[in-house]
Formats: structure tokens, sequence, C-alpha cells
């Protein structure tokens, strides 16, 4: 088994952000030479978190991110973090800090409309994510 990792630096510009990284975990795929295996895509910081949802409509993230301040907001006089970012902590720990692709033909085999989003909770900052491909 062949393994191949790399790291990707994403800028958040919103405290609240979802971006498409489907382009750099094709491009890290196609690096890598694994013709069919998996993609696994993580994020090692524990405000901000990784998923695989529809790419194709804008207002998808925007209705996301929309709920999950309703669920979780920002504020809450019951938080107890001293670093005032209690919320981007718990969406993380709801979206979740990793995802898995199938690769076959050098390719995702991502869903039609699904693309790989970065979720930032707490920006905007400096991100890595970590891609590791296996085959």
């Amino acid at each position: 088994m062949k393994t191949f990792t790399e790291y990707v630096s994403v800028d958040t510009r919103q405290r609240n952000q979802m971006i498409d990284i489907t382009g750099e975990v094709d491009r890290i795929i196609g690096k890598s030479g694994i013709r069919d295996g998996i993609a696994t895509v993580y994020c090692p910081h524990t405000t901000a978190a990784v998923t695989i949802n529809e790419n194709a409509d804008p207002s998808v993230p925007r209705d996301i991110i929309m709920m999950l301040g309703e669920l979780v907001p920002h504020r809450h006089e019951g938080y107890r973090h001293s670093e005032g970012n209690s919320d981007a902590h718990i969406k993380s720990s709801i979206v979740g800090c990793s995802s898995q692709v199938l690769i076959e033909d050098g390719k995702m085999r991502l869903g039609t409309w699904q693309a790989l989003f970065f979720c930032e909770f707490d920006g905007p900052r400096k991100r890595k994510v970590l891609i590791q491909i296996r085959g």
C-alpha cells in the first residue's frame, strides 16, 4: 500500500465560513499518483471542521452556517470556556474533524452535487488541512 500526505493552507475571512477545498484535494490526488484508494481529509483544529455537502447551490453552505448559528449561538450565558469561542468548539464537534472519499481511476467518487468543505467556526484565521491518500 502506498501513502501520500500533504497539508493545504486555508485562509478564512469570516468567523463562520464554508470553503470548497475539492480542487485542492483533486490536485493532491493527482500529485500522489495513486489511482485507486481512499482520501482522508483531516482538520487538526478544535474550532473548525470538514464535511461533504452540496456545492452547486451557494445557499446550501449559507443555510448550514445559519442553522448551526441558531442551534449553537456565539454568545450564551451558560458557556464557561474563557476564550469566548465555546460555540466554535461545539460546532466543530457536531460537524466532525474528518471526511473520507473513495478514489477510482485517479478521481474522487463524490456525488454529482457534492464537494469537500473546510468549515471555519472561529475565524478569520490561517488554517491547515491534512490530506492523506492511500492506495
